[in-house]
């Protein structure tokens, strides 16, 4: 445990959010940050733990609804694809086509974006990954994923354990922000806690709004001062009182850095406003070393075409400017994004002109540090499990490595198991 005091803090939050906020957004916020009082204003501080590379960053994109892998990395030089796709199947002249050792497979034409990155040599397209018995319901597949726990997917998250096993005694505020309605079960940990908003300015405590009488004794609180010098060290109104002010302070911090303009133009789609927020916080030098973000939509069962494509098109156009912005703002080298889905679909086309719910399916790695290229064997389309694909690489071996090399952290703790890390990277990292 990373907080000796960590179950009367518990305690005391579950009887006492009312007191502070009824904002729905709160009460992940104001868990994570009670739980490191040492200082009201350690917000403002990067942790400094030995050995541990305070200035990486991961970026999780989370693809939610099962991505349909095989229209996104197209394995167009082989017939087995159009015949279990006669018109869902991308014809071969619109391929984006890798070319060289990766012949016979190209991209969706939407996804100019990240052929842009390919070409560049800063995308590292991770094919056919899975994990063993997989399982084809949306909720238990994505929470495998976030657990890293085929067998019991349930407990806390991998990035959540990630901080706790790093945490060194205390937990980190603000280390991991998450945007969207939910915070993902992937950022849940023993101790440590994601901030968790769909918009940065609802990231604020609303009292005020519900009756204005409210806003003075609020603001005398959170603001300290006089207030605080005077109340007595060690009691829950010195707790509340300092919980109040490091809320405050993370969310003046999280608003102001938002508003901050990008250095390029993000595309106005769902996923582009929020890698936007994401690329204005590393730009506005937030602590925070993973950011979560999603966007839905990948369960094509019926119409899949040109529903695919639109999604196809926001990943694309949202990935390039990000990375286009983190380089302007020279944080590139300091960035890692992920992609993943909780499945694939399967191999072949239904009735309803969509996909089913399948298996394996390809990642997305974007940075300077990536080993760029096609990374691994494509699945083969005719020695199928139950008319699914079989996968070729765990996605834990992908967790281990970026755990390993970029996170500078013990795999093995984290992930509760030994997995070999992919050669997902660099030499240099």
């Amino acid at each position: 445990m990373c907080n000796d005091h960590a179950y009367t803090r518990r305690a005391f939050l579950q009887k006492g959010l009312t007191m502070i906020s009824t904002a729905a957004t709160v009460p992940y916020f104001i868990q994570s940050s009670a739980y490191g009082m040492t200082n009201p204003f350690d917000l403002l501080e990067t942790s400094s733990i030995a050995g541990k590379p305070q200035d990486r960053i991961l970026v999780v994109v989370q693809l939610g609804g099962g991505n349909d892998g095989l229209n996104t990395v197209i394995p167009f030089g082989d017939d087995n694809y159009y015949r279990a796709r006669p018109q869902l199947g991308i014809q071969a002249n619109n391929v984006l086509r890798f070319g060289g050792k990766a012949d016979g497979l190209g991209l969706h034409p939407n996804l100019r974006g990240l052929k842009e990155l390919h070409d560049e040599g800063l995308l590292a397209t991770v094919q056919g990954v899975g994990y063993p018995n997989p399982n084809r319901s949306h909720f238990t597949s994505m929470d495998i994923w976030h657990t890293a726990n085929p067998q019991q997917p349930s407990g806390n998250g991998w990035i959540g354990r990630y901080f706790d096993n790093t945490c060194n005694g205390t937990p980190e505020p603000n280390a991991e922000i998450a945007i969207g309605r939910e915070a993902p079960k992937a950022m849940m940990g023993e101790i440590n806690k994601p901030v968790s908003f769909e918009t940065a300015d609802l990231f604020r405590w609303i009292g005020e709004d519900l009756h204005k009488s409210m806003a003075k004794p609020y603001e005398e609180i959170n603001r300290g001062g006089e207030e605080l010098a005077g109340v007595k060290e060690g009691t829950q109104m010195e707790f509340l009182t300092r919980t109040a002010l490091n809320a405050q302070i993370a969310s003046d911090q999280i608003r102001n850095a938002v508003r901050i303009q990008p250095l390029v133009e993000y595309p106005r789609n769902q996923l582009g406003q929020q890698l936007q927020m994401v690329g204005s916080m590393i730009r506005a030098e937030l602590p925070t070393r993973v950011y979560y973000v999603t966007i839905s939509g990948f369960d094509t069962h019926a119409g899949q075409a040109n529903t695919h494509a639109n999604l196809m098109t926001q990943i694309g156009s949202a990935i390039l400017a990000f990375q286009k912005d983190l380089k302007a703002q020279g944080n590139d080298g300091r960035v890692l994004t992920m992609t993943f889905s909780e499945f694939g679909r399967r191999v072949k086309q239904n009735a309803s002109q969509g996909t089913d719910h399948g298996t394996a399916a390809p990642m997305f790695l974007a940075g300077p540090m990536v080993r760029p290229g096609v990374l691994g064997n494509h699945p083969s389309l005719t020695d199928l499990d139950q008319g699914d694909l079989k996968f070729t690489a765990d996605f834990r071996c992908i967790y281990a490595a970026i755990l390993e090399s970029w996170l500078k952290a013990d795999s093995r703790k984290v992930l509760k198991g030994a997995f070999k890390p992919a050669v997902i990277f660099n030499k240099q990292v």
